[in-house]
């Protein structure tokens, strides 16, 4: 087995946001190895792979891609080779641009029909990358199209594709340039199980095309591909293991989270609250663009206290029907919705319903502002804005740092959004959510991205608020062990209830 070095990090201190988050690193990667960099959020996984696509500063030793470099220096001997892209990095966040002149692409666009006609479609987006793919590379379109199973949506937009079909295009584009490294961010958070599976079987052929592949990913969730698994140690170093050493060391290891059941009680203080019968109704509720349907027939009735689920294969429509619930969606005026005992449309604002309900969800993720501190983001829970636009509260600033301390974030209070990892900014958002102790608690994918130990941590502390208060719950998730025990039902689009 050819056994060439393809990558060798050397005595290298990698920063990132000013920090340092490896020191002395040493790595190496050969051929026909593939790597995951498992571990805590936080823990470097994330800026690793940026700074192996060279896009943070190494302030000391080397990062050489030795391979490759070979290849350039002497083209000649392996002409296709010498036009490969060396890495291609797929970020957790999508880069997906608008055309010139048409603005930003913004929250919640993507349920705004007109307005999300402008952006690119699935078919338009790949052509375009097709035009600079590298030509001599076995990833061509018609090959990606039947791998990655995009002709179904071909002719959708691309800021109206759900997270997992949105993940399944932007690795297309990146098969598209044939790179020597593919580095890919958390690639199976948000996916159901038949897409889980179908990257499962994707990775092998990528793998087999010659190309390295590096993710970042969680210990629970190592694709059958990976041959190697570093983790994070907290000398920032990395620990290298085969992966079979690795599952076997790692694999039975529990992470029980630790509840303040007191301060909860404190925050969830539900004097004087309001009761209502019906917090959500739906009665034959549709939504379609044009001709294309989304869902149709769906009646569902949430009493309050009630804990549901909310599941369905991706592009579904999951994230569309709590849109409805969460006053973003236009169509919820042409649907028979009742929420918190009162019709949509007769009277009631969007802030009236947003007062009431806490929110969490991937495209939250996506397009929340980072310029703002870890507190102001969790304070803005509390004005239902994408940052704290108003003088702030002490009172509310108070509720909002008890929470940061109840998930873990009190270290990161003063320190920008943008400077934290993925993992520690979702939590932020689930905090955020939390804040000002709603009627209604909407969480699509609250867990994705984040580590088995913060999984369990909140998986217990969602069990402890519905166990002490009378909070309404709708929880979205394509992995059935991460759902808290006091889920009781499921609504399973397209439309079945169980």
């Amino acid at each position: 087995m050819d056994n060439t070095r393809l990558i060798s990090i050397e005595n290298t201190d990698i920063t990132y946001h000013q920090q340092r988050i490896f020191s002395n690193l040493n790595l190496e990667i050969r051929k026909n190895q593939h790597l995951a960099v498992a571990g805590e959020s936080g823990s470097g996984k994330s800026a690793l792979l940026r700074a192996l696509d060279g896009q943070l500063p190494v302030l000391k030793g080397k990062i050489r891609h030795s391979e490759y470099d070979r290849i350039q220096k002497a083209p000649h001997e392996a002409p296709a080779a010498a036009n490969r892209r060396r890495s291609v990095y797929v970020d957790i966040r999508h880069d997906f641009q608008p055309p010139a002149g048409a603005g930003r692409f913004y929250y919640q666009q993507r349920f705004n029909a007109g307005y999300a006609d402008h952006a690119p479609t699935v078919a338009q987006y790949l052509a375009e990358k097709a035009q600079k793919a590298s030509p001599d590379t076995p990833w061509t379109l018609e090959r990606i199209y039947a791998c990655l199973q995009l002709e179904p949506i071909g002719r959708r937009h691309v800021i109206k594709l759900s997270s997992g079909e949105n993940k399944r295009l932007r690795i297309a584009a990146a098969l598209l340039q044939h790179p020597v490294l593919l580095l890919l961010d958390c690639p199976l958070a948000g996916l159901d199980e038949k897409t889980r599976q179908i990257f499962e079987d994707l990775f092998f052929q990528i793998a087999d095309s010659g190309i390295c592949l590096v993710m970042a990913t969680n210990p629970d969730q190592i694709p059958g591909v990976i041959t190697h698994v570093a983790v994070p140690t907290p000398e920032q170093n990395l620990q290298v293991y085969e992966k079979k050493a690795f599952c076997a060391s790692f694999g039975q290891n529990r992470f029980p989270g630790q509840t303040d059941t007191r301060q909860l009680r404190t925050l969830m203080n539900n004097s004087a609250r309001q009761r209502f019968n019906l917090v959500v109704g739906m009665k034959n509720v549709r939504v379609a663009y044009g001709s294309t349907v989304i869902f149709e027939n769906i009646n569902w009735q949430i009493h309050q206290g009630a804990h549901w689920a909310l599941s369905g294969p991706n592009g579904s429509g999951k994230s569309t029907l709590l849109s409805l619930i969460n006053g973003d969606h236009p169509q919820a005026y042409a649907n028979d919705i009742v929420l918190f005992d009162r019709k949509r449309g007769s009277g009631e604002s969007i802030w009236d319903i947003k007062k009431k309900t806490g929110f969490m969800s991937p495209e939250l993720f996506q397009y929340f502002p980072l310029r703002y501190t870890c507190a102001d983001v969790v304070e803005s829970g509390f004005y239902d804005t994408l940052g704290v636009l108003r003088q702030t509260s002490p009172q509310n600033r108070q509720k909002a740092e008890q929470w940061m301390n109840i998930l873990g974030l009190s270290i990161f209070a003063d320190r920008y959004f943008s400077q934290l990892s993925a993992g520690k900014q979702r939590l932020c958002l689930l905090a955020r959510a939390l804040v000002k102790n709603p009627y209604l608690l909407l969480l699509d994918e609250p867990c994705q991205g984040l580590a088995r130990s913060q999984q369990r941590a909140f998986q217990e502390l969602t069990d402890t608020i519905a166990a002490i208060s009378d909070i309404t719950i709708v929880y979205v998730t394509h992995h059935a062990e991460q759902l808290p025990s006091c889920i009781q039902n499921t609504l399973h689009l397209p439309g079945r209830i169980s």
